[in-house]
């Protein structure tokens, strides 16, 4: 079983920055895909980053890519999701997940992850 706690949520203004972490507890051996999803209200959650289990792979949406990114510190066990350049469609709640697989695209939509954190939620004002 795979626990994983998010943090770092907020409100901050466009243009400006956020960072995300989730920390990982339990046996993770098996899901060895890390991956940031947003929901927003009415929406599907959709993929934002993803990042394999040894750090070597990193995904990104085409919306963020360039603005954001994703690190793993293995040490701490925990997946971070550095925000820049927000703007105000960056809202939303956003989780952590955990999966098997982060190739071919599987990673961004909801289906297939079988870990979820309780969410987080990031706010970006004009």
């Amino acid at each position: 079983q795979v626990q994983l706690v998010e943090s770092g949520g907020g409100s901050v203004q466009a243009g400006g920055s956020l960072r995300l972490s989730c920390v990982i507890s339990g046996d993770n051996s098996r899901l060895g895909c890390i991956a940031w999803l947003r929901q927003t209200p009415g929406k599907e959650r959709e993929g934002v980053a993803a990042i394999n289990g040894g750090g070597s792979n990193t995904f990104y949406a085409e919306r963020v890519r360039g603005r954001f990114t994703i690190s793993q510190d293995r040490a701490k066990d925990t997946v971070f999701l550095l925000m820049d350049n927000l703007k105000t469609e960056d809202y939303g709640i956003y989780y952590c997940a955990a999966r098997r697989w982060c190739f071919y695209g599987l990673w961004l939509t909801a289906s297939g992850y079988e870990s979820w954190g309780q969410g987080t939620q990031v706010t970006v004002t004009s």
